[in-house]
């Protein structure tokens, strides 16, 4: 990868798509950078960057058309429909929510090859907090972050309408 940050901006872009989080958002869990890592340092730089560049060319031609559907279409065609490309996705949408690499299935790595550091691993005790998974429940991540100041002494709070 020979431009890293505009690389970055790519995984950061996909990332948008995949999780339904805000770029702010994503930014704002300061793992863009050491999600971008890991993954790189799973799969490798050439299978990176191929997953990276499929994702921006489709981006780029819907952008270019004017036409949301080619990126939908093109995402779930050529990228979670790939035999190749898809486990790789999924993956990072599971470490986005909750801040761990599974290892890629077994028959991806028959077909690909097995990666030396691809197993089950949390990124960092950092992660595990900003994990998608705690914002997405409405809950704050157990032992990990305070749920504000005195809030234990009101009574839970909980609508059972929803």
């Amino acid at each position: 990868m020979n431009d890293r940050l505009e690389f970055i901006e790519y995984f950061l872009e996909f990332s948008v798509i995949l999780t339904g989080y805000s770029r702010f958002h994503l930014q704002g869990t300061d793992q863009v950078s050491s999600y971008f890592d890991t993954v790189r340092n799973v799969v490798g730089d050439d299978l990176f960057a191929e997953l990276l560049n499929t994702f921006h060319g489709l981006d780029l031609k819907a952008k270019s058309e004017g036409d949301e559907s080619i990126l939908t279409n093109g995402l779930r065609l050529d990228i979670l429909g790939s035999e190749k490309l898809g486990p790789i996705a999924r993956n990072i949408i599971k470490l986005w929510y909750v801040a761990t690499w599974y290892p890629l299935p077994k028959a991806w790595r028959d077909n690909f090859g097995t990666k030396e550091k691809d197993g089950t691993f949390v990124v960092s005790p950092q992660a595990y907090p900003e994990g998608l998974l705690w914002p997405t429940l409405g809950v704050n991540p157990p032992a990990a972050k305070a749920p504000g100041y005195a809030t234990w002494s009101d009574p839970p709070k909980v609508s059972l309408n929803s």
